[in-house]
């Protein structure tokens, strides 16, 4: 079979939909709190303003519906979604169990060019702290570290489900307080320790560290809860 029946049999390559673009710019809005939690996403309005049918915003609010950033409720629409402490253990309790396979995976299956761009975030990492690092950077970089991981364990359907947890997993990030001295100390040695680790094949050492790192990470954005809500929900 040639090219020219493969053509025939699946049409022309996809190409990027205004859906897409469309999920991209909201979700964009969404990390970097333009489009704040509960806010109503109506249809008709965002077509408007940017410049699309309903059609590819309807397309793009079930993508993040999917994605957990979006909740559609009746008689109300969609709104932009309010991850609750519930949403935070669930999230990092199904991350744990994911990150801890992907760890291992990448130690038997990663190439050095994976750990190459891993130590290239690294790198940025700490030239941004060093400079003045806002939540809306440390989050995309710390989201970055953990797609090169997971890409690095070549296992498509574990790259699926993180890519579906990947938008909640920023979400929260960005509760974080990075102007806090903890902050500074923490985030960037524990990345180098796992990128360490995994370029040494040790697996005992990376899932060690991968699990102190998730916890910790897990307790500082706890700690943007008000007690209320950490009571209410413990």
């Amino acid at each position: 079979m040639n090219s020219d029946n493969l053509a025939d049999i699946f049409g022309p390559p996809h190409k990027r939909s205004l859906a897409d673009d469309v999920v991209d710019r909201l979700r964009q809005a969404i990390y970097s709190g333009r489009l704040a939690p509960d806010f109503r996403l109506r249809e008709e309005t965002l077509a408007e303003f940017l410049g699309v049918s309903r059609g590819p915003i309807r397309e793009a609010l079930l993508q993040l519906e999917r994605e957990g950033l979006v909740i559609k409720e009746p008689n109300r629409g969609a709104t932009v979604a309010r991850l609750a402490r519930e949403d935070l253990e669930e999230v990092y309790s199904l991350r744990m169990a994911l990150e801890l396979f992907a760890v291992r995976q990448a130690i038997r299956k990663g190439q050095p060019k994976h750990f190459d761009e891993m130590q290239k975030i690294v790198d940025a990492m700490t030239t941004a702290v060093e400079r003045g690092i806002d939540v809306q950077e440390a989050a995309r970089l710390d989201v970055e570290f953990h797609e090169i991981m997971y890409q690095a364990a070549s296992h498509k359907r574990l790259y699926d489900f993180w890519s579906t947890l990947k938008p909640q997993i920023h979400i929260f990030l960005l509760a974080r307080n990075v102007a806090n001295p903890d902050f500074r100390e923490y985030i960037i040695p524990a990345h180098q320790d796992i990128l360490d680790g995994l370029r040494a094949r040790d697996e005992a050492r990376v899932v060690a560290l991968t699990q102190e790192h998730l916890s910790a990470a897990y307790e500082r954005i706890l700690k943007s809860y008000p007690e209320s809500e950490k009571t209410r929900n413990s």
